[in-house]
């Protein structure tokens, strides 16, 4: 009886260890929180990996098929655990992290704020996925094409001050964010300090006392940017010195991710292509 006890216990752990020795050689299954997530897993090569993204995902065109789980606010996550995910990536203001992690889903958290954040971010993502040495080489690339990008960027430009709006509401990027950084590798000067922090909203009074000779931003809040008390006498609004963005180019400069230096070469060619300014005059 105690033999065929102690046999039976045997049995059930060799089927325990069998059952973890098959889940460790499941192949990954992904999902994605974040349009930067889905574009670096995609850059380090694991697209294939992909079950599912965020509604936001857009890059590249292939992740476009994938069911998509909700955002940021509102993830969906009764939709993630039947997409039996044994990888769920997300941010550091995703709520959906704890109540997968207590259901049991693997979750690994990653912020990218900086240009700094955006390299440690894809050293570790690598590591997860398998792929260090892609990481290596990827990040390599990413400093060599913005190095590209702001030789590319005209003498006369440089040190020019800019102003950049990323939403509604006046949220715009200060000179301590990922986009003030790499519009500072390209020789501009951030009007938003960054003692405002990453992505404050400004009070537009803000450019009255420091107008910027530049304006970039999305172009469906900067279409109508005259109706702002006083911004329409402001030298970069009359002469015309803006780069409004449309969706597409703005989700590219909006996200940290692979694609930050695709974002610098953008930033570049819409810069040459302003119009030239008049002599500079006092602005009151």
């Amino acid at each position: 009886m105690l033999i065929s006890l102690v046999s039976r216990w045997r049995l059930v752990l060799l089927l325990l260890a069998l059952g973890g020795l098959a889940h460790a050689q499941q192949p990954l299954r992904i999902v994605t929180l974040a349009p930067s997530l889905t574009e670096a897993v995609c850059a380090l090569g694991r697209c294939a990996q992909l079950v599912g993204t965020d509604r936001h995902s857009t890059w590249p065109a292939s992740v476009q098929a994938l069911p998509k789980v909700g955002g940021l606010e509102d993830a969906q996550i009764e939709r993630i655990v039947t997409l039996r995910p044994n990888l769920v990536l997300l941010g550091p203001r995703s709520r959906a992290g704890e109540r997968l992690q207590a259901l049991g889903v693997p979750v690994l958290m990653l912020d990218a704020r900086t240009h700094a954040d955006l390299k440690r971010m894809l050293v570790k993502l690598g590591d997860t996925l398998g792929e260090p040495a892609r990481a290596t080489e990827l990040i390599a690339r990413l400093d060599g094409e913005l190095d590209t990008a702001a030789g590319r960027m005209p003498t006369a430009l440089r040190g020019r001050t800019v102003y950049v709006e990323v939403g509604a509401g006046s949220s715009a990027a200060s000179e301590k964010s990922f986009i003030g950084e790499t519009v500072a590798k390209l020789g501009l000067v951030n009007v938003v300090s960054s003692e405002l922090g990453l992505f404050p909203k400004i009070n537009p009074e803000l450019l009255l006392r420091r107008p910027p000779d530049i304006i970039i931003g999305p172009r469906a809040t900067l279409a109508n940017l005259t109706d702002r008390p006083g911004w329409s006498a402001l030298p970069a609004v009359r002469q015309q010195q803006l780069c409004l963005l449309d969706t597409e180019r703005m989700d590219l400069l909006s996200r940290p991710g692979p694609r930050l230096a695709e974002a610098a070469q953008m930033l570049v060619e819409c810069l040459k292509a302003l119009p030239p300014r008049e002599s500079t005059r006092s602005f009151s």
